[in-house]
């Protein structure tokens, strides 16, 4: 059997291995287009800002060593430029050779990645404009900004690579923009916790222009000018150099050619054995269509981690195996100058979409026991189909424990965990890592609480409309000197350890919308009203939500001239 495989990397190179592991007979070749055959992607832009000082660090594998271990041929620097389905052939370009030939196969995998998206901006074919994808695109990147000693730069797109880029930079030194046409980093987490994403980035002195969409670029002296239109109007930015990070579409020039069909954004049609809708082709990786774990909707999720997987699998079936992808969740991780963001399954605005009753759940845990030392506090977002109380996704932001909650969520769902059952989950503690009650089991006490009915919650986007009605009573429960350095305007302040003794002023008439710091003593707060007779609602998240939100909305209306809202 000979088995051809066009594209290296994750999906590419982990089926070439998987292969050989279960037939050491079969014929394997692998043709990648770029000169690396299997590199760290998500390591590029760290080579950029010097964390990685090597180049070659970025190199996980090379054809050499593949030969030497697995006896596979690698030829970098090969472009498949046609599939011919029918004779079982390729059309190979030696890019370095300039040669052109023939090659055949039994079996072929496809794992061509998926590219940046670049459209057709006036003045977009300049030099100085980069995308980033493969090792030689950052090794020019970072070539180009020690030849001109940049100082500045902007980032088009707030995704993950964006993010990233700008991060290495401004600890380059660069002072750095970034430009996002909605108005939020990050689509995989919902805009209330991309709040608290916003603030950091802006802390580390990286501008944001949010909600702003580039209409062109143009060269000045030795400068590049970003155009702008926004919601107030035109605007140009000035910087040394501009990387686009806009997103990625699959790489599917081969498959329509070969007549293979396609789905959502182009992406190649396969089924869970990875097979193509042409006998003996597969695809694997960024370029290929998959089901959402969650909805069991079609997607194209393009992660490292699935890639791998579809490697596995699709080798697996090439050597006459039966083993099926489940499907993927979108779980992620990055790392945002001292703040960890991850996130799996459904946003908020991803269950509304799919018309899913559900409910989200708010709570700020520390990472660890409080008497330890470096404790610090973590945001999580936690989200519920409340009929059937499966996780339908959450979302983690913190300095510390981030990616091990993240990943027991990921686990959850992918084992149909119920939301409420989080609390039963036997996890790892010592002070160090963790508290008795695990921030995973505290979530699951809080929906336990919901769906029991001794909690009932209200949320940071109804505060302002609350605050104009006379029949509630607004209740801040935070200490006095909380209260007082931080007040919650419209609330009066009744401490949570004086409340029993001056519940005698509160109206029992009226129903109760009670806050806290974060929204545990709110809930203490609500336990005590509720069993007096009165009618309370537990602000979910509390102040330190509320005030995230807040302050974004005090920063987009400084920040934009025309002083017009930009808020969700």
């Amino acid at each position: 059997m000979k088995v051809v495989i066009v594209g290296g990397v994750a999906g590419g190179a982990t089926a070439a291995a998987r292969i050989r592991r279960l037939d050491e007979t079969a014929e394997i070749v692998i043709l990648e287009k770029s000169g690396y055959i299997s590199y760290a992607n998500c390591g590029l832009p760290y080579y950029i800002g010097d964390v990685i000082k090597e180049a070659e660090n970025l190199t996980i594998q090379t054809p050499d060593k593949f030969w030497s271990r697995f006896r596979i041929r690698v030829e970098v620097n090969h472009e498949v430029t046609d599939i011919d389905p029918e004779k079982k052939t390729l059309r190979v370009k030696d890019l370095k050779g300039q040669r052109e030939y023939e090659e055949s196969y039994d079996k072929l995998i496809l794992s061509p990645g998926a590219k940046p998206l670049r459209p057709d901006f006036p003045g977009g074919d300049s030099e100085k404009i980069f995308s980033l994808r493969t090792v030689e695109d950052t090794l020019n990147i970072h070539r180009f900004i020690e030849e001109n000693k940049s100082q500045s730069a902007v980032i088009v797109g707030g995704g993950y690579i964006g993010i990233e880029v700008a991060e290495n930079l401004r600890e380059k030194g660069l002072d750095v923009t970034i430009i996002q046409k909605p108005n939020q980093l990050m689509n995989t987490i919902d805009y209330d916790m991309a709040s608290f994403v916003h603030k950091e980035v802006r802390s580390h002195g990286v501008n944001l222009k949010l909600n702003s969409n580039v209409t062109g670029f143009a060269e000045e002296g030795d400068q590049i000018l970003t155009l702008l239109e926004g919601e107030c109007g035109q605007e140009k930015i000035s910087s040394d150099l501009v990387l686009l990070s806009i997103g990625v579409q699959p790489e599917n020039e081969l498959a329509k050619k070969a007549g293979l069909d396609l789905g959502l954004k182009g992406s190649i049609l396969v089924n869970d054995k990875m097979e193509t809708s042409k006998p003996d082709i597969y695809a694997v990786g960024d370029a290929i269509q998959v089901k959402h774990f969650v909805t069991e909707e079609d997607a194209h999720i393009a992660l490292a981690g699935p890639a791998n997987k579809q490697g596995r699998i699709v080798a697996d079936n090439v050597c006459g195996g039966h083993s099926h992808y489940q499907g993927s969740m979108g779980t992620s991780i990055i790392k945002i100058f001292d703040l960890t963001v991850a996130a799996t399954g459904l946003t908020e605005r991803g269950a509304k979409a799919a018309g899913l009753d559900y409910e989200p759940v708010f709570l700020f845990p520390l990472s660890h026991a409080e008497y330890f030392p470096g404790a610090r506090a973590m945001a999580m977002k936690i989200i519920y189909e409340k009929k059937t109380m499966r996780i339908l996704g959450g979302q983690i932001l913190g300095a510390q424990g981030v990616d091990k909650r993240l990943d027991v969520l990921a686990v959850a769902i992918h084992a149909g965990v119920k939301a409420d059952k989080l609390k039963d989950l036997d996890l790892a503690y010592a002070p160090p890592f963790s508290s008795a009650k695990d921030p995973i089991n505290m979530a699951g006490f809080i929906v336990e609480n919901i769906e029991k009915g001794l909690v009932q919650h209200y949320y940071w986007h109804q505060v302002e409309e609350l605050k104009t009605r006379e029949n509630v009573t607004l209740l801040d429960v935070r200490m006095k000197d909380e209260y007082d350095h931080e007040p919650m305007e419209g609330y009066i302040n009744i401490p949570l350890d004086d409340l029993r003794d001056r519940i005698g002023e509160l109206d029992p008439k009226k129903p109760l919308y009670v806050t806290c710091q974060s929204g545990l003593r709110g809930y203490v707060a609500s336990r005590i009203l509720s069993q007096k007779g009165f009618e309370v609602y537990n602000l979910t998240g509390g102040y330190m939500l509320y005030a995230s939100l807040m302050r974004e909305k005090k920063i987009n209306l400084q920040t934009h001239p025309c002083g017009k809202e930009i808020f969700s």
